[in-house]
């Protein structure tokens, strides 16, 4: 069975998992597990900020990162594909009680003019816009990699404008990668920013949230509020540290896979149109006298093959290492005898 439904379906190698053996462990939330405070110590210096903190999840990074630096009824301004509005069971109303306003990017990704444009004047009617968030990579966009001069123009909006800004990480390892763009350039404006190590990377649990001193001293709070504080959370910090040492440079494989994959089905003439391939993540569009997306599926998994259905007969599927050369050619193969 080869699983290209998600890059969050990857399992431990076996490096990965001795590399727990040897671990150092204590007590997490009194500060005494060497190694989760080696991992926090190390995401910290990669992303430019002062202190970092080790979570059970990506998603728990951006509603910490929003609860802490929003008040209820403040606006935050996000692209419309963007992972916070719609895959975190609407987490950012439920537990800080903010507005999420949409802006129509290029996949995935949005202009400080659109930024400028969307931010509220001073009114006792309106929510006060507080908060800019971006994704890098763009998951909805198809694994676009924002531009470090993009994402300079929003952040300088951004403080024109006195509103804080926050960077859903969870592929940012991806955009590092792909562009040769140090992480701390991408995150050098963001006053909170994550990485995710369940993605790419190989681990199976954990992001790592970054920001000030301060502002992680108070991301404790919410760790512990929310039920996220750990004990001896080095056995998995372990796995995150191993995932940096060996698993960020072999990103370029699964990019490579996704170009590829993603060069054969724009030949496919039962494929409408394939979203532009930039890192590991490919979406595509059935022609309407092709199979649905539902049909397409389950012939999938009937021949050893798991991806995913989005809508309206399109396709996602993701590249990672539990995937390799063997299994995208055996995908191609199948996509062609179906959509050719």
């Amino acid at each position: 069975m080869f699983d290209f439904y998600s890059d969050t379906k990857t399992k431990p190698t076996r490096g990965m998992r001795e590399a727990v053996l040897d671990a150092e462990v204590g007590d997490e939330q009194k500060g005494e597990d060497p190694t989760t405070n080696a991992l926090c110590a190390r995401v910290a210096k990669l992303l430019g900020k002062e202190a970092a903190v080790f979570l059970p999840s990506g998603s728990m990074c951006n509603e910490i990162a929003i609860a802490i630096q929003c008040r209820p009824g403040d606006e935050v301004l996000c692209d419309q594909t963007c992972h916070i509005l719609n895959f975190e069971a609407g987490g950012p109303a439920a537990l800080s009680g903010v507005v999420l306003t949409t802006l129509d990017g290029d996949l995935g990704r949005f202009s400080g003019e659109q930024v400028r444009a969307a931010v509220r004047s001073k009114s006792r009617y309106f929510p006060s816009t507080r908060m800019v968030s971006v994704e890098q990579t763009a998951n909805l966009g198809g694994g676009a990699v924002w531009s470090s001069d993009a994402i300079d123009e929003v952040v300088d909006v951004a403080r024109e404008h006195g509103l804080v800004t926050h960077m859903d990480g969870a592929r940012l390892m991806n955009a590092v990668v792909a562009s040769g763009v140090p992480a701390a350039r991408y995150t050098q404006g963001m006053d909170s920013c994550w990485i995710d190590f369940s993605k790419g990377l190989g681990a199976p649990v954990g992001g790592v949230l970054a920001g000030s001193a301060d502002f992680i001293e108070q991301a404790w709070h919410f760790k512990q509020q929310w039920g996220g504080a750990m004990r001896q959370s080095g056995v998995l910090a372990a796995m995150c540290l191993y995932a940096l040492d060996h698993n960020v440079d072999r990103l370029a494989e699964d990019h490579a896979l996704a170009a590829e994959i993603g060069e054969a089905l724009s030949q496919m003439q039962q494929v409408k149109h394939v979203v532009p391939v930039a890192t590991n993540i490919i979406f595509f569009d059935i022609a309407d006298g092709g199979p649905d997306e539902e049909l397409l599926t389950a012939l999938a998994l009937e021949a050893g093959f798991v991806i995913g259905p989005y809508r309206g007969k399109r396709i996602r599927l993701l590249t990672h290492l539990d995937v390799d050369q063997t299994a995208a050619d055996a995908l191609i193969t199948f996509l062609r005898k179906h959509l050719d």
